[in-house]
């Protein structure tokens, strides 16, 4: 397979008795890459993560590991860390001292391990010395990130590692992600949380019902949404409602907060947006602030996989 891509896979499958988790899913990450992976709760995406930790075998297709096949036995591929369901820790250690038993499980030598610098890098550096039990979700979730950077991995799979976080924390873990795919290291996450896969992925794919629904860079996902919702909010809310009910293809969706001076909501697709916001300025009405109620991204992911289900 193509060295170029630190995973592969074609027509993966995996069914747990009657169900059916995963049915012929094609997936390619290259190296350097932040690849997200979303969908609905049951859609695969935690069966598909397992798989390239080695935690599961697939029934059938062919999976690559920084082009290396996987077997049929439960091993984790080299060179590959991460976590599934949660980061697995010891609740009456320190974070230092975790980060010590694990290195030892793996055989590293713990003079030249980097557990200061993990411990730094995700911002654990002050509680270094408490114990575990007494963490939040979140410093739960960076101990987890520090432990799989500890082997100095070339593929980082993660499920939900904002799950828990505090800006702060949300932050240092974005920061780490970055220099990781920055100096080559693949990095496979899970999130429900469109704002993370948007700050951080450059591709995503789209599970619905164990099949991909779309995979590819993030922009031509947000285009697969042609029509959005937009809070508009201008110098004079009546007169942007009467602009915008002249101009072809822009549907006000709410306009009672204008009684109130407030702003209004505009459904349209971005050529008849443009239309209205020119017409507006040049009728004197200042545009004050023009943003998606949604995303366009959790917009195309809400369409790709309500009809997925809906054709069930």
């Amino acid at each position: 397979m193509d060295a170029h891509f630190a995973v592969r896979a074609r027509g993966i499958t995996k069914g747990f008795g009657d169900v059916v988790a995963l049915d012929g899913v094609d997936l390619e990450v290259t190296h350097g890459q932040i690849h997200g992976l979303v969908g609905p709760n049951g859609a695969g995406k935690t069966t598909l993560l397992g798989l390239l930790l080695g935690l599961a075998v697939a029934d059938s297709g062919r999976l690559e590991i920084l082009g290396t096949p996987l077997g049929r036995a439960l091993t984790a591929p080299e060179s590959v860390a991460g976590f599934v369901d949660g980061p697995g820790l010891y609740p009456a250690l320190t974070a230092r001292q975790n980060l010590a038993s694990l290195a030892a499980l793996r055989g590293l030598d713990l003079r030249s391990a980097g557990i200061d610098d993990a411990l730094e890098q995700v911002g654990l550096t002050d509680v270094a010395d408490d114990r575990v039990r007494g963490f939040s979700l979140g410093m739960r979730q960076r101990l987890g990130l520090a432990a799989a950077l500890l082997t100095a991995p070339r593929l980082l799979v993660l499920d939900e590692p904002s799950n828990g976080l505090d800006p702060a924390g949300k932050r240092h873990v974005h920061g780490v992600l970055d220099r990781l795919a920055a100096d080559g290291c693949a990095v496979v996450l899970s999130s429900h949380r469109m704002d993370d896969v948007e700050a951080l992925c450059s591709e995503v794919t789209v599970l619905a019902t164990g099949r991909v629904v779309f995979s590819g860079p993030l922009d031509k996902l947000a285009a697969e949404s042609r029509q959005l919702d937009y809070r508009l909010l201008t110098s004079d809310p009546r007169a942007a409602r009467r602009t915008a009910a002249d101009v072809e293809g822009v549907e006000v969706v709410e306009d009672a907060a204008v009684r109130a001076g407030g702003a209004l909501v505009v459904r349209a697709p971005v050529p008849a947006l443009d239309a209205l916001v020119s017409r507006l300025v040049h009728g004197g009405v200042a545009v004050r602030e023009l943003v998606p109620v949604v995303s366009p991204l959790e917009s195309a992911f809400l369409a790709l996989t309500d009809q997925r289900e809906a054709r069930r």
